[in-house]
């Protein structure tokens, strides 16, 4: 076969209808647009997506409301100055954290930031810290850990059970 022998497969093309030719031609008198009303009018057109005098879908549809992602994490922020109420030398873990009232709930994971100052020579253990608050604890002797495995379980998973709520 060759390329000049190539022909579209037997049926599938045809010539377009020409209406409004007469009664014998099959689309004759109103052509196919009806009796009366704007589609049988010379000069009808419409609107891409009118919808016959309803509220247009792009009309019913809020906007500019922004975007609500749905996985998310909140994290409880604490600063590094709040961290000066800790001994020298102690462990800051989220427990201790809970007891000194810089953390509220339990199973929200917690992120240290860099306001405040420099706090002490502390081992703090959290899920997150910021790149100038890892500065400052370590700038003080101190040292950070991270809580990984918690945190990424707790990201892989949506904790109320995929539920969005908007509040």
């Amino acid at each position: 076969m060759r390329l000049d022998e190539v022909r579209p497969a037997t049926g599938s093309r045809r010539e377009r209808k020409r209406v409004g030719r007469g009664i014998s031609a099959g689309g004759g008198k109103t052509a196919g647009r009806g009796q009366k009303g704007q589609g049988a009018r010379s000069s009808w057109s419409l609107p891409r997506a009118f919808e016959g005098g309803q509220m247009p879908l792009s009309q019913r549809v809020p906007k500019l409301r922004g975007f609500y992602n749905r996985f998310r994490v909140e994290y409880q922020v604490v600063n590094c100055g709040k961290l000066k109420r800790f001994e020298e030398g102690s462990v800051v873990d989220l427990d201790s954290l809970r007891q000194a009232g810089l953390v509220r709930q339990a199973g929200v994971p917690v992120k240290v930031l860099a306001g405040g100052g420099a706090p002490p020579r502390l081992t703090v253990q959290v899920h997150r810290v910021s790149a100038a608050a890892r500065a400052a604890i370590e700038g003080a002797g101190g040292s950070v850990e991270l809580l990984e495995a918690e945190s990424a379980a707790a990201e892989a998973e949506p904790s109320d059970g995929g539920q969005v709520s908007r509040s």
